[in-house]
């Protein structure tokens, strides 16, 4: 079987990664190949699947949440004459007998229907969450989005109906279970977002039988995710930085630790000179306390605090941390499926507007909080983690809008068995 990739975004191919790891397990003799639609791919080239066709960075760094002045900068960016390079790769991968897996959203969805070619569609961008919860409707969910039954839309859930289209893979349970409605092969495997992660004890607990805050004897961690866009992501880190030091002054008998989880395709040496320029004094890490094992993290001190900013430890960052401060996508979702809290600040965009954050709320509910500025972020980490019915809700409603790991296995299982049986 030979099987092409379409992606749009680093989480996404993050995702499609996972995925085509246990492909090769299950199926050594796969030939695998990938397309990222939006810049270059860093995942697949790490695991030594090869990238056909022409990649490309575009200024806003994605195709979800732009607006009409981010779509043009994109097409003046040379969007249209990529898609067109992208769309004559697909077909030609069709006629050479190639089967396709979208991950994302419509684009590569419908790129893969326009190859030709067999596909499976595993749906990353949209859930249900966003209209409604389990107990129904949310109030401000348009007429026109009840009427249509499903947060996605008819054209898209068309391109799902469509013969070749072997299997659509939703991110949670309550999509699935909506999209079975509307007579599509959905099917609730898991999400893969969550493989890879090795939870320990999955809700932080700093309160006593009172309900109150009290020492614990250990430093309080704090998760930073600036995010993976370029130029956004240190607009991101700046506001972020305004936000610790709150952190810093609220819980200065705690010590706090700040993990910074730096997504590789960012510069470190700008993220290292605003550090500086906000009182930030670099340190050996020798001389620093570190829950990571990154030999390379680059390490800092102000006051009570330590600064820790890495590549290489994303998920050690993940599991040692007790709250985030997150103005990302994939990964704060990744850590709030760890049972977390994580605390959003709305950016400038193009992606983490306010918009996107508002959105982000309802797709993962309790468990994140949306507050207007950095300088409110301080007290809501101390009303929630003095707060211990808070803490279990927050646990329960990860691990229930996230799901189970190992989706991963389960997806590739079934792309084995449909897509190498046509």
């Amino acid at each position: 079987m030979k099987l092409l990739c379409l992606s749009n975004g680093h989480g996404e191919d993050v995702i499609a990664v996972r995925i085509l790891e246990q492909l090769q397990q299950q199926n050594p003799a796969i030939e695998l190949a990938a397309l990222p639609l939006v810049g270059e791919g860093y995942a697949y080239t790490k695991l030594a699947i090869p990238i056909i066709g022409k990649v490309q960075k575009m200024p806003s760094g994605g195709f979800v949440y732009m607006d009409g002045r981010q779509l043009l900068r994109d097409v003046k960016g040379g969007l249209l004459k990529l898609l067109l390079a992208q769309y004559k790769v697909v077909r030609k991968w069709s006629k050479s007998g190639g089967k396709i897996l979208a991950v994302g959203d419509i684009v590569p969805l419908l790129l893969a229907w326009m190859s030709g070619a067999d596909y499976a569609f595993v749906g990353t961008a949209k859930s249900e969450y966003y209209l409604r919860d389990e107990a129904g409707w949310y109030p401000k969910t348009s007429k026109w989005e009840r009427f249509s039954g499903s947060v996605y839309y008819p054209w898209e859930r068309w391109l799902m109906k469509g013969k070749r289209c072997q299997g659509v893979f939703p991110r949670d349970s309550l999509t699935a279970q909506m999209l079975q409605k509307c007579k599509i092969k959905a099917f609730d495997l898991g999400n893969p977002m969550m493989d890879g992660i090795f939870p320990a004890n999955s809700a932080p607990i700093f309160y006593n039988s009172n309900s109150e805050e009290r020492e614990l004897g250990r430093s309080l961690k704090v998760l930073l995710l600036p995010g993976s866009r370029d130029r956004e992501a240190y607009q991101n880190w700046e506001l972020i930085l305004q936000a610790i030091s709150g952190v810093m002054v609220t819980f200065r008998e705690r010590s706090p630790v700040f993990l910074a989880a730096i997504a590789p395709s960012l510069d470190l040496t700008q993220l290292q000179q605003i550090l500086l320029a906000s009182g930030w004094i670099s340190k050996p890490l020798s001389l620093l306390e570190t829950p990571i094992s990154d030999s390379e993290a680059l390490g800092f001190s102000q006051k009570n605090a330590t600064l820790l900013l890495t590549q290489n430890a994303y998920h050690e960052c993940l599991l040692a941390a007790d709250v985030a401060i997150a103005m990302a996508g994939t990964a704060t979702e990744q850590f709030i499926g760890l049972g977390k809290p994580a605390i959003a600040i709305p950016g400038k965009g193009p992606q983490y507007t306010y918009a996107f954050a508002e959105a982000q709320t309802r797709l993962l509910g309790p468990s994140l909080t949306l507050v207007k500025n950095p300088e409110r972020v301080a007290n809501t980490i101390k009303a929630i983690l003095s707060d211990p019915d808070r803490i279990q809700l927050i646990a329960e409603n990860g691990q229930q809008r996230m799901g189970q790991p190992g989706a991963a296995a389960r997806i590739a299982n079934f792309l084995n068995e449909s897509l190498a049986g046509n």
